[in-house]
């Protein structure tokens, strides 16, 4: 090994090291270091974002919501008690926020669109652009679902979260956490079904 090769790797180390955990920026944020929560938002913004744009369906208002949910963080990080991940924090704020665009935009009607009738939910494939692009199928598939299927399959499925995580951040009970992600991931059975051989 040469010389070059023991910087870089003592480099690597230190790097490591010198990494910190959402605590302990949270911490050091509270204690007056105000370049600690600028980590905070550059470690999480992407997720927020996405969180935003699965539920939401639409890239138009990212920014804003974004912006109004890291300026609750910011206003309410001191009351963070460390009982649970700040990303379970993090996703309750956002999802209450995305919940606030909606009620304010009055884009309910748009899900009410989507009877139980089963006809009605399947996507059309004239619907997609010509070149075929199974994340975009997805997500719009995703879109069309009610809300209160939305979120939770879209916490568990896109982000990771366990069920205790996700029901901490709706607010929703395990069980109901539960059905309410098999019954989304039914109806998406039914409204890609017409693309089942290009999704396998």
């Amino acid at each position: 090994m040469n010389e070059k090769e023991i910087n870089d790797g003592m480099q690597q180390a230190q790097n490591i090291f010198n990494l910190k955990d959402d605590f302990s920026l949270i911490k050091a944020f509270n204690e007056g270091e105000e370049t600690a929560f600028n980590d905070l938002v550059n470690r999480h913004k992407e997720k927020v974002r996405n969180l935003i744009y699965l539920n939401l369906g639409s890239t138009s208002s990212i920014d804003d919501i974004s912006q109004e949910v890291f300026l609750a963080v910011y206003r309410k990080l001191k009351q963070f008690r460390f009982q649970s991940q700040f990303t379970t924090w993090l996703y309750t704020i956002t999802i209450n926020k995305i919940r606030d665009h909606i009620r304010k935009q009055k884009i309910m009607s748009v899900f009410s669109a989507f009877s139980s009738d089963d006809t009605e939910n399947v996507v059309e494939p004239g619907s997609f652009k010509e070149n075929f692009d199974v994340n975009e199928m997805v997500r719009d598939a995703v879109a069309k679902l009610p809300r209160k299927l939305k979120e939770p399959l879209i916490l568990r499925d896109f982000e990771g979260m366990s069920y205790q995580e996700i029901s901490d951040a709706t607010g929703i009970e395990t069980g109901t956490v539960k059905s309410r992600i098999f019954r989304a991931r039914e109806s998406l059975k039914k409204m890609l079904q017409p693309w089942r051989e290009e999704l396998l």
